[in-house]
């Protein structure tokens, strides 16, 4: 009962956390995808880190949930209806509402991945002070209109608290955190412990005492929240967690203008009603509290709504400047909810201090009869709301016993003596046990009992909704999506088939709203594949391995095309939440093997290469090996994978060097052979010619001046 699914400091919000010890957590990879970058909160429930999504670039909450919570028996039961609850809350879509993004098992690490939300929470922006009656009701709403949308599809959220209310640092937008997840943590615990696990100071008194709920707990969480944003404090304020459970199922909220007079009788009857200790004297859910919100923020003049909560002076100016105005009037009624005229104050604040530290008795068993006034507590009939606690029957002041006071304390009595007094006390309780337990087992043997019939899953809820009223029971509903039973149809009931219940007793049908559809966005091919796989799965898809394939006009990595499991999908479709997409991307031109071009005439190259959809870039350069307009090399060398539109550079021949012939007549053989030599010919001799001219070259050819390949022959003779 006294657990808190969140620490001080919220969850999704980064902000300075002292840090004692070190958290094995930090820097790991969690699931081989998120990257632990710094704790932000601790809770009875989990701890919170900020950390990077490394698959999408993109900064995340993740919530490890303590390792506790999923030991011994109860370990598969708390795994299933975590993950069912986050499945829950992950179907909530609402700008107020912080979004849940994924879940998982990394070893025995249970954690869910959240929007992170920069910025500030409702419980520093209360205690930093300023805040003022228009603001307190702005966010009022705001937080309303999220729970609304969870309360439409059936998710009660548990655990509403200043600290679950985020603000974000730039627009200052209201978002509510943790939709639903208190609820698994909840059961495990009051199943394994008998512990409610909650936030004591905004439990609802059915929560406290037999620990069930439904959207109205939700309803007195905001009740508490209201009162303690427009007058600066709790209304069950107390030093241990007991003591403040005690006063939620024993006391009725104040009137906040016992605190904040300026705020009049239309705030009071507001906050009286949302936080009645009756269930059925609130507002039957969000969206019905949302009404009278509206309906009492319009009827406050511009005085009220401008003044600052706590601060005393701003208060009397604001209810002396409002006295006689709309504040007075009537409250439009909630859904539901019988039309109601807004109740005086009921004396001053000298009353209302009196009556606030008055000491309340809790006595064994069932609560007796209340004798209090109307004033005392809050109004009779305002929203059905009656006083007292859930039974407890108000006296009327002609049957009220001799000497009881109009506010109910009876007058003062002479002291009995120590021993006397004891006894006299141990008698009573002795004798209420007695007529409790009487009261008990003539009330078992007076009601009628009634079965949840058999068959009702899957059946029209019409149909189901007729069965079951027919045997006494009342009927209340939950919407969820899902893929496998039709639209309007029963998904599963609670209690199940075959329970036995008092009649009169509730039964909640789970009716299917069908497959939850959402559409393709547009705009994924053509883009880059990181980009492609971040936009499907925001838009909540999943994603299956990536297929590729070469194409030479799509370059390499971007998106071609998406299919799912029954073929290729349009941008634009609407399939199954969570279906599962496969993008084929493209890996740009095919591979090409380089065929041998050297040798070849440039032309017979450039087509060989140019047919394989390869560039060719030619060179030319004389060689002496290769007749002009061959290729003499090649780059890249014959066999080398390249893809289709590379280039392949070709070094293409112009035939041999030409070279100058020196002159070499009238130097003997050898100088002759010597020159020659040195400019790239080989040289010749016709020896026998020099028999008759002596040593020097008398002839040469080709002759002197005239050009010649470089390596050819030039013949030397004597004449």
């Amino acid at each position: 009962m006294v657990g808190s699914a969140v620490g001080p400091s919220h969850p999704l919000r980064l902000g300075p956390v002292a840090m004692v010890t070190t958290d094995p957590l930090l820097g790991r990879l969690v699931d081989g995808r998120y990257e632990v970058l710094e704790r932000v909160a601790r809770g009875g429930m989990a701890t919170v880190y900020r950390a990077l999504d490394r698959r999408l670039d993109r900064e995340v909450a993740l919530k490890v949930m303590h390792p506790h919570l999923a030991e011994g028996a109860e370990a598969n039961d708390f795994l299933s209806r975590f993950r069912r609850e986050a499945r829950a809350a992950a179907g909530l879509t609402h700008h107020g509402v912080v979004a849940v993004f994924d879940q998982g098992l990394d070893g025995e690490t249970s954690y869910l991945t959240m929007e992170y939300v920069p910025g500030t929470n409702l419980r520093r922006e209360i205690r930093n002070g300023g805040m003022t009656v228009r603001r307190a009701f702005a966010i009022l709403e705001q937080v309303l209109a999220a729970l609304s949308v969870a309360h439409r599809k059936g998710v009660v959220h548990r655990d509403i608290k200043p600290e679950n209310v985020l603000i974000t640092a730039e627009s200052g937008q209201v978002k509510v955190a943790d939709f639903g997840l208190a609820r698994a943590v909840t059961e495990v615990t009051s199943t394994s412990t008998g512990t409610v696990l909650g936030t004591v100071a905004y439990l609802a008194p059915e929560v406290i005492s037999t620990g069930r709920c439904d959207a109205r707990a939700d309803v007195y969480a905001v009740g508490i929240l209201a009162f303690e944003m427009l007058t600066g404090r709790l209304p069950h304020p107390g030093d241990t967690p007991i003591q403040i459970a005690f006063a939620h199922v024993n006391n009725d909220v104040p009137r906040p203008s016992s605190l904040a007079p300026q705020l009049g009788p239309a705030v009071d009857d507001m906050v009286c009603s949302f936080a009645a200790r009756n269930p059925d004297g609130r507002p039957m859910d969000a969206a019905a509290a949302l009404e009278v919100l509206r309906g009492v923020r319009h009827s406050l003049p511009d005085g009220v709504l401008d003044s600052v909560v706590g601060d005393p002076a701003a208060a009397a100016a604001a209810a002396a400047a409002s006295d006689g105005g709309p504040a007075s009037g009537t409250v439009a009624p909630a859904r539901g909810m019988p039309p109601t005229t807004a109740m005086p104050a009921v004396g001053g604040p000298a009353e209302g201090a009196r009556q606030g530290t008055m000491p309340t008795t809790m006595l064994p068993g069932r609560p007796g009869p209340y004798y209090g006034t109307p004033g005392q507590h809050a109004a009779p009939g305002v929203y059905g709301q009656q006083p007292g606690y859930p039974g407890q029957a108000m006296v009327p002041a002609d049957r009220r016993p001799a000497g009881l006071t109009a506010g109910g304390a009876p007058p003062e009595t002479p002291r009995l003596d120590k021993k006397r007094a004891t006894g006299t006390i141990v008698t009573a309780i002795v004798l209420l046990v007695l007529l409790i337990a009487l009261f008990g087992w003539i009330r078992s043997q007076a009601v009628s009992t009634a079965t949840v019939p058999d068959g009702l899953t899957g059946l029209p809820v019409a149909e189901a909704e007729s069965r079951l009223e027919a045997v006494g029971l009342v009927v209340a509903k939950a919407e969820q999506h899902d893929a496998t039973v039709a639209e309007g149809s029963v998904i599963s009931t609670d209690p199940a088939s075959g329970a036995t219940l008092n009649e009169g007793e509730t039964v909640e049908l789970l009716v299917s709203l069908g497959v939850d559809l959402i559409e393709v966005p547009t705009g994924v091919v053509g883009k880059m594949q990181d980009a492609a796989s971040r936009a499907l799965q925001d838009a909540g898809f999943m994603l299956g391995t990536a297929t590729s394939t070469n194409d030479d006009a799509i370059p390499e990595g971007q998106v071609m095309a998406v299919s799912g499991p029954e073929g290729a999908v349009e941008e634009g479709a609407s399939l199954e939440r969570g279906t599962t997409l496969t993008l084929t991307v493209s890996a740009g031109p095919p591979p090409v093997a380089v065929p041998q071009v050297v040798g070849t005439a440039v032309e017979v190259a450039r087509k060989t290469l140019e047919d394989l959809g390869l560039r060719v870039e030619v060179i030319e350069e004389a060689s002496n090996d290769h007749e002009a307009g061959h290729v003499v090399a090649q780059d890249p060398e014959n066999s080398t994978q390249v893809r289709r539109g590379d280039p392949v550079t070709l070094l293409v021949s112009t035939g041999p060097v030409q070279v100058e012939v020196p002159s070499v007549v009238d130097l003997s053989r050898e100088e002759a052979r010597t020159a020659l030599e040195a400019a790239g010919f080989v040289v010749e001799v016709e020896d026998w010619t020099f028999a008759f001219t002596g040593d020097k070259v008398g002839r040469q050819v080709p002759g002197a001046g005239e050009t010649a390949n470089e390596g050819s022959t030039v013949t030397i003779a004597g004449f």
